[in-house]
């Protein structure tokens, strides 16, 4: 699904913001993205959605070099991708509904389910009573709450969020969370950029861990523990099996 390999990004000629990046995401697998304010997660966001070139190394998305992508290539792509923005991306002069339903639109999907399509998620986000809404009379987390619609409401191959649960209490953002890994079951691949530690802690996924412009893969907890299991298991195993030579060494 998404290959970087020994990826470097900078912008003119500052230092690099992402140095010597290496990860596999496999299709259908669900990641974290943290680390402290500045340490590169919405430059290496860009990166995964096509918004950035590197400076230097290989990114592979969807088995393609993005290298050797051209322009006439992007929308296509882009159209496998879901993105949550940090600044919303909403279009000022359409409704909650309109904003969520550009995807499916764009895709040629039949007017009456657009309608009926956007109508449920707006619903399960909370905002049944807004679908006609102007974002200009929404509030940060209810525009946040559309923006997130938009980009699940076409099912997407790849879902990207930089902060989804920012401007949300809690229990909405627990109920995003929720959306995301039903998606996750589905088989899209999720990469959400976070702060908050309860959430990491309640759905136990693995992280990408920024800090200073370089990456390390932290695996699950569950993961860890099976881990931990299998070692000891193949422990026991050796010590159940161990025959040891006739040799004084042994003894």
């Amino acid at each position: 699904m998404i290959r970087f390999e020994n990826v470097g990004l900078r912008y003119g000629t500052e230092a690099e913001v992402l140095r010597d990046i290496s990860f596999t995401l496999q299709p259908g697998s669900f990641h974290f993205l943290t680390g402290a304010s500045g340490a590169g997660k919405s430059s290496l966001l860009k990166l995964m959605y096509l918004a950035h070139r590197p400076s230097r190394g290989l990114v592979t998305l969807f088995g393609r070099d993005m290298a050797m992508v051209t322009r006439r290539d992007l929308p296509e792509l882009r159209r496998q991708i879901g993105v949550v923005f940090q600044d919303f991306a909403l279009l000022d002069h359409l409704s909650a509904l309109d904003n969520v339903a550009l995807p499916l639109r764009m895709a040629g999907t039949p007017e009456a389910d657009v309608v009926a399509h956007c109508s449920e998620i707006l619903r399960w986000v909370g905002l049944g009573n807004h679908l006609h809404a102007k974002p200009s009379i929404l509030s940060g987390g209810q525009k946040q709450r559309v923006a997130i619609a938009r980009s699940v409401i076409n099912r997407p191959r790849l879902l990207l969020a930089d902060e989804p649960t920012g401007n949300v209490d809690d229990g909405i953002g627990m109920r995003l969370l929720y959306l995301f890994e039903e998606l996750y079951k589905l088989g899209t691949t999720v990469v959400i950029a976070t702060h908050n530690e309860a959430l990491i802690r309640r759905f136990d996924h693995p992280r990408l861990h920024l800090d200073s412009g370089r990456l390390m893969v932290v695996p699950s907890r569950g993961s860890r523990v099976q881990e931990g299991r299998a070692h000891e298991g193949r422990a026991q195993d050796a010590r159940a099996n161990d025959v040891r030579p006739n040799d004084a060494r042994w003894e």
